[in-house]
């Protein structure tokens, strides 16, 4: 604030007097114009305040100074479940995996349903074996089918029981439908050779790629199946499904890919596949190539993360905040990582290929906004992912439910249409991928801006993009470049929600960000 002063000298004081009446009249007068110009200064001040209060957040992108090259290819995984199956959403949920058309598809057929995921429920008994592959064999045709041209990552990651000490017999039940959650007991391997594991796998690959395989007792089985499977990830969570040690995983590990790699040597190996990050001595010891049989390669590895609310009643409005944290929280477990795989094992591959958000509680009715809230995280962890030089970023998972993680899901499993965190995927599937520039890009708060949103151009084989994600429940307006006029611009916001991205074309270059809007402009 500053202020006018204007001082006055009463006139006529060279005659040697001074009319009381013409004093009285001039300071009135000068009392009149100061408080004129103190109201102006005031009005002035005050207009200027609002004027920067409703100046836009700007962003300027130098096109010219590439900071970065994309790696990164945005993809899903697909869990095995009922759901998948013979339900009423079985053809929209396969039609849905088409359409994305999408690369590095992850498929995870997951313990809670035995007789859905494991091939070879008891060991060979009285001259007799048990493959059946009756039950595995259609969600495996359907896969296969959706992602014809694309790659995929096939896990079988649930090992059958009975390789397994337990204190009994592991009972599991006979409506394949039925969860057994309790399936995965047991820390200790009975045939400590491993020859019993290495040879379930090698003749579950066989089964699927060489038409057939032969038993242990040298019987063939048939199976008329040759897909290719370019991807093959060794278990999953071993840190939680039978507690699994560094050590013993990476004997597992050598164990199913040396006999792997005799009838398949052209598919790549993804070890690991952690559910928690926070064990950096587990890749401190995978990743040290003497801890491995000579001639074992280390291809790839994999690990996972779930936001999660901060305590059972968080509101949504707090989850905007929490989930960003968490996920930025692990992005700096992801970087320390990358640097023990680069100390030791440079030529191996990163795929974080489970990342979500889970509320917790199947009870809880899920907001409208938190599938849109979802989305936008997923699409901040793509995005650095992508600086950091993460080659897979998986988002999880396609089709969840009551009592199968719900909050994961990509479809709604009423009536099988996409939600939010459907179509954010498949708007950056369409639009980035490896081998775009990621060029300087630079974000002006405006006075007062409290947004918070993530922000970067591409160069793409198909032309300059921007993509800005807005991390908050609130609209956010921005000043574009000035040649964002007249660019088309997709959205998936809150006003779209389980509906395709809005589209629009803008007619100057601001822009408005809906509440956890990802968005995409165009440029031309």
């Amino acid at each position: 604030m500053f202020f006018i002063y204007l001082s006055y000298q009463p006139i006529n004081q060279r005659a040697g007097y001074c009319r009381e009446q013409d004093q009285d009249t001039m300071k009135n007068r000068v009392v009149f114009v100061t408080g004129q110009v103190l109201v102006c200064a005031i009005a002035f001040l005050f207009t200027s305040k609002v004027c920067a209060l409703n100046k836009p957040d700007t962003i300027k992108v130098d096109w010219g100074n590439t900071v970065a090259v994309s790696k990164t290819t945005p993809t899903l995984q697909l869990v095995e479940n009922p759901m998948v199956r013979k339900s009423p959403i079985h053809e929209a949920t396969f039609k849905a995996l088409k359409d994305l058309g999408a690369d590095y598809v992850r498929y995870v057929p997951w313990f809670p349903y035995p007789k859905l995921v494991v091939a070879e429920l008891k060991p060979p008994a009285n001259g007799k074996t048990f493959w059946d592959f009756k039950l595995p064999d259609s969600t495996m045709a359907a896969l296969m089918e959706a992602t014809k041209g694309h790659s995929v990552v096939i896990n079988f990651s649930t090992t059958p029981a009975w390789m397994w000490k337990t204190g009994g017999a592991v009972n599991y039940p006979d409506n394949p439908y039925q969860t057994c959650w309790d399936y995965n007991q047991g820390t200790e391997l009975r045939d400590t050779t491993m020859k019993d594991l290495a040879g379930y796998y090698v003749r579950l690959f066989s089964w699927y790629t060489k038409g057939g395989f032969t038993d242990e007792l040298g019987q063939f089985h048939k199976s008329g199946h040759y897909y290719k499977i370019p991807y093959w990830e060794v278990l999953n969570e071993p840190d939680l499904e039978h507690n699994i040690s560094p050590q013993l995983y990476t004997k597992m590990y050598d164990a199913i890919v040396t006999e792997m790699k005799k009838i398949a040597p052209d598919t790549k190996f993804i070890g690991a596949s952690l559910a928690f990050e926070g064990h950096p001595e587990f890749f401190e010891y995978f990743l040290n190539p003497k801890n491995h049989k000579p001639g074992v390669p280390l291809e790839g590895i994999s690990y996972h993360h779930y936001s999660t609310p901060s305590w059972r009643e968080q509101p949504l409005d707090a989850y905007q905040y929490t989930f960003f944290e968490k996920a930025d929280a692990f992005l700096d477990k992801v970087r320390y990582i990358e640097n023990i795989r680069k100390r030791l094992a440079p030529q191996t591959f990163t795929t974080i290929n489970e990342i979500g958000t889970i509320l917790g509680a199947e009870t809880i009715p899920i907001p409208d906004d938190y599938w849109n809230l979802s989305g936008a995280m997923y699409a901040h962890m793509y995005l650095e992912l992508t600086k950091i030089g993460i080659d897979v970023a998986g988002e999880s998972q396609l089709v969840g439910y009551p009592s199968q993680f719900p909050d994961v899901s990509m479809i709604n499993w009423k009536n099988g249409n996409p939600n939010a965190r459907y179509w954010v995927l498949k708007l950056l599937i369409g639009n980035f991928g490896p081998g775009d520039k990621l060029v300087n890009t630079s974000y002006i708060n405006s006075p007062g801006s409290t947004a918070s949103v993530d922000y970067q151009a591409f160069i793409t084989k198909n032309g300059k993009r921007i993509l800005l994600i807005n991390k908050r429940n609130k609209e956010i307006e921005i000043e574009l470049p000035g040649e964002a006029k007249g660019s088309a611009v997709k959205s998936v916001d809150v006003t779209t929600r389980g509906n395709p991205p809005s589209a629009l074309q803008l007619a100057d270059s601001r822009i408005t960000l809906k509440p956890f809007s990802v968005t995409i402009v165009e440029l031309k």
